[in-house]
C-alpha cells in the first residue's frame, strides 16, 4: 500500500514529481531506498543524485530581527566558491536565516535529534494519550503520528517555509539544488533571543554558544 505520506517523503528527499515518486514506490514495492535508486536511474532525482557530492564551500550569514530581539547565525555549504557567490544561493541562505528566526527549530534534520530527546518525547506523548483515555492497543500508533508532528516543529528541514507554507524547507532545498546544479547542505545554526538563558551564568552560556559555533 503506497500512502500519500510515503510519496511526500520521497518527493522531499529527491525533488522528483509526485507521479514519478508514486510510480517509483510502486515499482519498488514501497522500499524507499530502492525507489530513490529507480528515480536516480531515470535521472529524475536531482537532489538525491547530488547528495553524495562534497559541499565544502559556502557562507555563514546572519539575520537580526528589526528590533534586535532575535538574531540568527547559519552556515550553509555548497560545492564551489563560485556557486557560493551566486545571488540565488545567497538569497536562499538569507531565507533560511529568517526561517530559523521565525519558526525556532532546534535541529537541522530529524537524524540530529538525540535519542534521549526522542525517548523523552515518547514518554510524554504516551502519558498524554493514556490520560486522554485512549485504549492501550492504539497508543503506540498515536505516538507515531504525534512524533511526526514533533519532528515537523523542531526540525528545520521539515518545517513549512514561512514564505510558502505549501512547501517544506526540504522541498525548497531540493529546488535550489536542481536550479543551481550543486549539492547544498544546511550544516548548522545558532538562534539567539533576548531574555532567553538569563537564568544561566553568563560564562556557561557563552561557552555553550561557542561550542555550537566551533562545532
Amino acid at each position: 500500500m503506497i500512502t500519500a505520506e510515503m510519496v511526500k517523503q520521497l518527493r522531499e528527499r529527491t525533488g522528483a514529481g509526485m507521479m514519478d515518486c508514486k510510480k517509483a514506490l510502486t515499482d519498488a514495492n514501497g522500499d524507499m531506498e530502492k525507489a530513490i535508486e529507480l528515480l536516480r536511474e531515470k535521472g529524475l532525482a536531482a537532489a538525491a543524485k547530488k547528495a553524495g557530492r562534497i559541499a565544502a564551500e559556502g557562507i555563514v550569514d546572519a539575520y537580526i530581527h528589526g528590533d534586535g530581539r532575535i538574531g540568527v547565525l547559519v552556515e550553509v555549504n555548497i560545492e564551489t566558491d563560485f556557486a557560493a557567490k551566486n545571488e540565488d544561493f545567497r538569497a536562499f541562505v538569507k531565507d533560511i536565516a529568517m526561517q530559523i528566526a521565525a519558526s525556532k527549530p532546534e535541529y537541522v534534520r530529524r537524524e540530529d535529534v538525540p535519542a534521549e530527546v526522542v525517548e523523552k518525547e515518547k514518554e510524554i506523548l504516551r502519558a498524554q494519550a493514556l490520560n486522554e483515555g485512549k485504549p492501550a492497543n492504539i497508543v503506540d500508533k498515536m505516538i507515531t503520528g504525534r512524533l511526526e508532528k514533533f519532528y515537523k516543529e523542531v526540525c528545520l528541514l521539515e518545517q513549512p517555509f514561512i514564505k510558502d507554507p505549501d512547501k517544506t524547507i526540504q522541498q525548497l532545498l531540493n529546488e535550489k539544488i536542481a536550479v543551481i546544479g550543486e549539492n547544498i547542505n544546511i550544516r548548522r545554526f545558532v538562534r539567539f533571543e533576548k531574555g532567553e538563558g538569563l537564568a544561566k551564568k553568563e560564562e556557561n552560556f557563552a561557552e555553550e554558544v561557542m561550542k555550537q559555533i566551533n562545532g
